[in-house]
């Protein structure tokens, strides 16, 4: 089936998605969601079930549209736990932005008067707007996400049930198990029950110290080597360890979080459905899989945050079928395409510290970890601090560019959060003295998770819109010998 009818390039005809039900197609999970009015269940479109009747049917660009019309999550899907649609990733609008602040916890922590701030909007036109986009407003779509998040603690973890509430983002435990009610149709011990056998789920009564397993997923093949061959190059010592051989390392790291800090830990080794079907052969045979996270945190506020921040870094919520679409029409890119199918375009864990470390590179980056960075309570591996912070930074006694940066940073004249909008942190980044143009580009691609890049003296031709970011990954990785990669397994 063509991508050339997705949300990205206009609206989608329902009688075109009701074929991807029909079909049961995995590539478009996460673009849309679909219910069914006799049941009362709304399904992400690859679900097994059998196919309602085309006029039972209604289609939502969110889940949380689907729930704020009344209906529940089904059980055998699991819709919840769809790769985010790339759209959100791609648009630079209010909507665009509005929607990364949320996955980022922006409402939980400052509420939708706080979202409205950060986007220069007031509340009453940002809850118009993403109504009229994505059906729901602000508060139901953070509603949405702390339901999925209280679900993965339920049945990850053995955290007491009023902990996972507030952890989760819920005002109230009142409120939690009104929603988790609402969403799942089950209690919250019914749900933590119901986790299911086999997966990532941690013993019940295992250790606090195992962090909570997690299970990332992503649409389509996934270049997992490429994009960890660059973790590998960029580590900094002290924030990042990548350990293993080729095909089969894990990366760690530590972030700083709104409450505190974490570890992460991700494999290399991609995740796959045991028996993907017809439905797979129909998607093309890559429906998508999973990387195996494990997070431990300081506070678990902190989940929803980490896991957004994890996904932006790896690129997870890409959409590798119109990437390749696009890419594969130029003779050019055609045979690079055709290698590494599924390529992503790296960005960062934390915006603010990638723009540090493109400035100064990856060992003076080390210098200033050792020196003004953090100390974890102990010591995890090799990891041993978090990254200095702006603040931290901006009165550290640095010079030149990298002082100018990080007093911008402090002072907010330059926002990299999931909600900046681009072409003003560009042209901020410009301003700063003696920015090179091509680092500027280089931080608007990994920071700010523009997909749509063309740096000063590319050959970088206006066809590869709107993805001039991968169509350079292409390009650096064309060299390298291509791996037997673990996806294809």
């Amino acid at each position: 089936m063509s991508r050339s009818w997705r949300r990205l390039e206009g609206v989608t005809e329902e009688d075109t998605r009701y074929e991807a039900v029909r079909s049961r197609d995995a590539r478009f999970d996460g673009d849309f969601f679909f219910a069914v009015e006799t049941t009362g269940i709304y399904c992400r479109p690859s679900c097994p079930a059998v196919t309602p009747k085309r006029r039972n049917v209604r289609f939502y660009p969110t889940a949380a549209a689907a729930q704020s019309a009344g209906f529940r999550a089904c059980r055998r899907c699991r819709p919840d736990a769809v790769p985010g649609s790339a759209q959100w990733n791609v648009r630079a609008d209010v909507v665009g932005r509005a929607m990364r602040l949320i996955k980022d916890g922006v409402v939980d922590r400052e509420g939708v008067g706080g979202l409205a701030l950060r986007l220069g909007y007031s509340t009453r036109q940002v809850q118009r707007q993403l109504t009229v986009e994505v059906g729901a407003g602000p508060v139901a779509l953070a509603r949405a996400q702390r339901a999925h998040t209280a679900r993965v603690l339920l049945q990850t973890t053995d955290l007491p049930v009023t902990e996972i509430a507030f952890a989760a983002g819920f005002a109230s435990v009142r409120q939690f198990n009104d929603t988790i009610r609402a969403v799942y149709t089950s209690t919250p011990s019914e749900l933590r029950d119901a986790a299911p056998r086999g997966g990532p789920a941690v013993r019940r009564g295992a250790a606090a110290s195992a962090g909570i397993p997690l299970r990332l997923a992503h649409r389509g093949p996934y270049r997992s080597t490429a994009l960890f061959d660059v973790l590998a190059h960029e580590a900094v010592e002290g924030v990042e360890e990548v350990e293993g051989a080729r095909g089969c390392r894990t990366y760690r790291r530590t972030l700083r979080l709104p409450y505190g800090t974490a570890v992460v830990a991700v494999d290399e080794r991609t995740g796959r459905p045991a028996s993907r079907g017809a439905a797979g052969e129909r998607a093309g045979g890559h429906t998508g899989g999973w990387l195996e996270v494990r997070l431990h945190l300081t506070d678990p506020r902190d989940l929803t945050t980490a896991v957004q921040r994890l996904r932006r870094l790896l690129d997870l919520d890409a959409d590798p079928y119109a990437v390749d679409e696009r890419l594969a029409a130029d003779p050019r890119l055609a045979p690079l395409v055709a290698a590494r199918p599924g390529l992503r375009s790296p960005g960062a864990a934390d915006p603010e510290e990638y723009a540090v470390r493109a400035l100064v590179g990856r060992g003076r980056a080390g210098e200033l970890v050792r020196r003004h960075g953090k100390a974890l309570d102990a010591p995890y591996g090799s990891l041993t601090h978090v990254f200095p912070g702006p603040d931290t930074l901006a009165g550290a006694g640095l010079d030149g560019t990298v002082a100018a940066l990080a007093r911008a940073l402090a002072e907010g004249s330059l926002r990299l959060d999931p909600g900046a909008d681009r072409d003003e942190a560009h042209a901020a980044l410009l301003g700063l003295p003696d920015m090179d143009p091509r680092t500027a580009a280089d931080i608007r691609v990994r920071a700010l998770g523009d997909p749509d890049v063309a740096p000063p003296g590319e050959d970088v031709p206006d066809a590869w819109r709107p993805w001039r970011s991968y169509a350079l990954q292409h390009l650096r990785t064309a060299d390298e010998p291509v791996p037997d990669e673990q996806e294809e397994h």
